[in-house]
Order: C-alpha cells, then sequence, then structure tokens
C-alpha cells in the first residue's frame, strides 16, 4: 500500500501531521528522524516535522537526507524546512525573538503547485525561534509573510518544498489544502487507505504473522480491545481466546454488561473476577506511575495463570492504539505518562505480543468497528484507562474509595445519557481528590471527600478542550451524588484543556 513517511524530530504537532496524512485516505507511518526505511517501493513522499531543536546546534537532529532528496518528493515544515535550508547550503539564524501565533501570507506564487488553490492573503501558524535567511542555490522564494521573507521555498530543479509555517494545525486555514497539494497532488497518492481497506490487509497480515497459532487476548471492556477482539476473530475464528479480567477497578456492574455485550457478539471470553487479588497488590500505593505498573503485572500474572491452561496458546494481544506508544515514550524520550498496555509489561513474559491497531488513532478505531459490523453502543463508548479507577482515585486505593467513586461515576454517566449529552462528549469520569472538606447535611457537619467531574471533547485524543455542560445539568447531578453517594460532600468540575492539562488526572 503507498505510504507517506513522516520523520519524526520531536514536535509536539508530528502526530497531528499524521492525522491530516490519514484523513486524505493515506496511509502514513510516523518514525524517528533517523530510521528511514530501506528499499520501501511502497513510500511515495516524505515530510520532515518541526522540533524543538536548532539545526545549527551540536546537539540538532541531522539525518542522511540522500537517502531519499531528489528521489521522492519532500516536504519540511518548520524544523525541517530549515533543515533542507541548511544542509544544502542555505543559512538559518536566531530571529532574537520567537515567532509564535498567527500570520498572514502576504505574497504566494500562482505557479507553485505545493500552493495550488491558495491565494494570499492566507493566515497560517507561526512557532519557531530560528528562521532561513538564505536559500540553498537553486531553490526559490514562493512565499512569504510581512515579517518571515522566506515563508515557504521550492526546488527549481527537484521534488523539494520547505515551508516555515505549520499546515498541520487548525489555525493554518488552508493548511488542508496544502498538505492534499503535497499527498494527492505532488506524490500522487490514489488515496486507498480506508477502514474497508484497513480490515482487509490486517486480516491477511494476522494470519501471515500468527499461523496457526493460538491467541489470548485482554479485553478491558473498552473500544479499542473490543475491536482487536473482533478483527482477530474475523483473522483467526475460534484460535483467539478472549480473557475479560476484573481487576475490581471497573465501572459499576461493567463486569457483567460488557461480558454478555462480548457473547453476543460470539466472541471465545471467559470472565476472570481478580478483583482481589489487584486490589491487594495495590494496597497502600499512591503513586500513579506505580500504580499502572502493577495492574499491568498483574494483568499479565493472571494472563499466564489463564493462558497456561489454553494448550498451544503462544501471543498476548492488546488494543493498543497510536496515542498510548506515542504519549508513554515520544521521539525526545520524555514520558508523558506509562500505558498499561506500553509500559506495564514485564521483560520476562511468555507470550508473544500482537497490537493490529498500534496504527491507529482512536476515531479510525471506531471507523474500523463500524466497517467491522460491530454495534454503535459499543464503537462509540467513552475511552475509560486500562488501569480504570485506580488512576482516578488519587491517593491509596481501598474498597471503600472504590465503592464511592462507582457510585459518583454511575450517576455522572447515567446523567449523560438521560440529558442526551453523552454522545456530544470524547470522555467523561469521575475523580476522588485526596481530600476532605467540611459540609453541612440535616444540620449537622460533615468532614467527607471532595470528587471532581471531567468531559471533554476531541477528535483523537491528543489535544481536548472541556466540555461546556448546561448548568442545570451540572447542578443537578451534584445534588444527586450529594444526596446519595455516602462520603461525599461536595462537587467539582474540571475546566483545564489538553494542553496544557492532560484528559486524566494521573
Amino acid at each position: 500500500m503507498q505510504r507517506i513517511i513522516i520523520l519524526d524530530f520531536g514536535s509536539q504537532t508530528t502526530q497531528l501531521i499524521g492525522r491530516r496524512v490519514r484523513e486524505l485516505g493515506t496511509f502514513c507511518e510516523i518514525l524517528p528522524y533517523d530510521r528511514y526505511p530501506e528499499d520501501d517501493s511502497d513510500v511515495i513522499g516524505v515530510i520532515l516535522s518541526g522540533s524543538p531543536l536548532s539545526v545549527y546546534a551540536d546537539d540538532a537532529a541531522r539525518p542522511d537526507l540522500s537517502r531519499f532528496l531528489g528521489r521522492l518528493p519532500v516536504l519540511g515544515i518548520c524544523y525541517g524546512a530549515q533543515l533542507l535550508s541548511f544542509t544544502l547550503g542555505g543559512r538559518v539564524e536566531p530571529v532574537g525573538t520567537r515567532e509564535y501565533g498567527r500570520a498572514g501570507l502576504s505574497f504566494i506564487d500562482p505557479a507553485c503547485r505545493l500552493f495550488k488553490g491558495i491565494e494570499a492573503p492566507s493566515q497560517v501558524w507561526m512557532s519557531h525561534g530560528d528562521s532561513i535567511t538564505a536559500l540553498p542555490e537553486g531553490y526559490r522564494l514562493v512565499a512569504s509573510t510581512d515579517s518571515v521573507r522566506f515563508a515557504a521555498f521550492e526546488c527549481g530543479n527537484a521534488p523539494v518544498w520547505g515551508v516555515q509555517f505549520h499546515p498541520e494545525v487548525m489555525h493554518t486555514l488552508q493548511g488542508g489544502q496544502l498538505l492534499e497539494n503535497f499527498v494527492v497532488g505532488i506524490c500522487g497518492s490514489r488515496r486507498e487507505w480506508t477502514p474497508d481497506s484497513f480490515v482487509e490487509s490486517s486480516v491477511k497480515e494476522l494470519r501471515s504473522m500468527l499461523g496457526d497459532d493460538k491467541v489470548v487476548l485482554g479485553l478491558s471492556g473498552g473500544v479499542d480491545s473490543s475491536v482487536a477482539a473482533v478483527l482477530l476473530n474475523r483473522a483467526i475464528g475460534d484460535r483467539l481466546n478472549c480473557i475479560f479480567v476484573n481487576h475490581g477497578l471497573l465501572r459499576k456492574h461493567e463486569f457483567e454488561d460488557v461480558l454478555n455485550d462480548y457473547k453476543d457478539l460470539g466472541l471465545n471470553v471467559k470472565g476472570v473476577d481478580a478483583s482481589a487479588e489487584f486490589l491487594s497488590a495495590l494496597a497502600g500505593e499512591s503513586d500513579p506511575e506505580k500504580k499502572r505498573k502493577i495492574i499491568g503485572g498483574k494483568f499479565v500474572e493472571v494472563f499466564n495463570a489463564e493462558a497456561a491452561k489454553i494448550d498451544g496458546a503462544k501471543w498476548l494481544a492488546q488494543g493498543t492504539i497510536y496515542p498510548d506508544r506515542i504519549e508513554s515514550c515520544n521521539i525526545t524520550g520524555k514520558v508523558i505518562k506509562s500505558h498499561h498496555n506500553v509500559g506495564g509489561l514485564p521483560k520476562d513474559m511468555k507470550l508473544r505480543l500482537c497490537e493490529p491497531l498500534k496504527w491507529l488513532f482512536k476515531d479510525e478505531v471506531r471507523a474500523v468497528g463500524l466497517s467491522l459490523g460491530m454495534p454503535r453502543h459499543m464503537v462509540f463508548r467513552h475511552p475509560f484507562p486500562g488501569p480504570g479507577l485506580a488512576v482516578r482515585i488519587l491517593e491509596d486505593i481501598t474498597p471503600e474509595k472504590v465503592r464511592i467513586l462507582q457510585d459518583v461515576d454511575d450517576v455522572f454517566m447515567r446523567s449523560l445519557r438521560e440529558y442526551g449529552l453523552y454522545d456530544r462528549i470524547w470522555q467523561a469520569g469521575a475523580i476522588l481528590l485526596p481530600v476532605r472538606t467540611v459540609g453541612v447535611m440535616g444540620d449537622e457537619r460533615t468532614y467527607d471527600h471532595a470528587v471532581v467531574l471531567r468531559a471533554v471533547t476531541s477528535t483523537d485524543a491528543m489535544t481536548a478542550d472541556w466540555a461546556e455542560l448546561p448548568t442545570d445539568f451540572l447542578r443537578n447531578v451534584s445534588n444527586e451524588i450529594i444526596n446519595n453517594v455516602k462520603g461525599v460532600n461536595r462537587v467539582c468540575y474540571d475546566i483545564s484543556s489538553k494542553p496544557p492539562a492532560t484528559i486524566e488526572w494521573e
């Protein structure tokens, strides 16, 4: 299948480039800047991402561009454009002050293929501390702003372009058109990547990879593992053995309800109630990273015990998706948070790992689920963290705290559905704070827990805005929680977006 390679130099928006390319019906892979694939005939173009680094610094990321330059179409974005200029004999210098925010292209060369259908003035988004001050020989200026002369350039005798701005962000109003011009118009994408094509190719790849082996899949109740299960079931049928583990930190009644859903899908699934083991292992632990790793480790222990009962099981399948891997370790090596699918697996795990959704963003996972014929209530179920309520209890975990948070969460989620708000929200849940507050109930003083309600809107979890829920909804939910959930006397609502916050608190 045709693909675009995006070489990542550590930009926070590299994944947005990938999302925009996928939206154009073109498969892409984001790879570290120094890992361009060897002799991949399916590659039709290369995009160089932005970076927090300076191209002239000693620690700058400077790969061997000769491996694709002049052979394939290349688009450099921000740092990528500066890298092209600097490496090929141009000049890049600090501008003194950081150029950040909206700008307008005051000049666009109408003959440039990259800007086909885009006319000045056109709003773009700048985010850089260095600027290109001279182009290499054979390159020419194709776009400028009032303050950035070399806002875009192209090579006169090779398919190479560079833009100082970020076409992948929504603030560049015609950025989608520019990327389409590159991916479709210049690289010649046939736009053949679709959910149906992903299912078809994945089934073939899974059959080839797994052979006659049996696979054990860890179901969590969420859309990711559920779609992975149905996809694997289509590929290998009854050689897929699904295990749904109750770690005691699921939503209220979720273990029983979701187990029934899986059986209705025709999956070979076994429910294992290991809640006592997990809660015992977590006792006294309040550090979020340690909680995630404890749950990941315990999860694999339970799996090893169950897998040992399945003759010939050689693979552990998981619903790991792309944002999980991105947040667990990006190109700069800085961990945002460890996901249990990524950071909690022990090195001595006996089963080999199978991750059929590892390149998909959340909305793509849902599209694949619909393509597989899954019911909408499962496909559009809100994301829920693998460690469950463990990372929504911001202190050590006890059965009583779990009971409180399950009851609070149940009121919140049920109310979202009753008010017709559930499908307008990307993710919602409640957080139990590690503080108690003074209250008055029935003319008596109380000293009980405070909880926070969190609801966000998003498309892929890489960015998210807090949901502006109606005041009367929040009022009624707060009243119901305080009046009916024993141990809670204060309800707050989180109005922070991602970034700078993350969706979960831990």
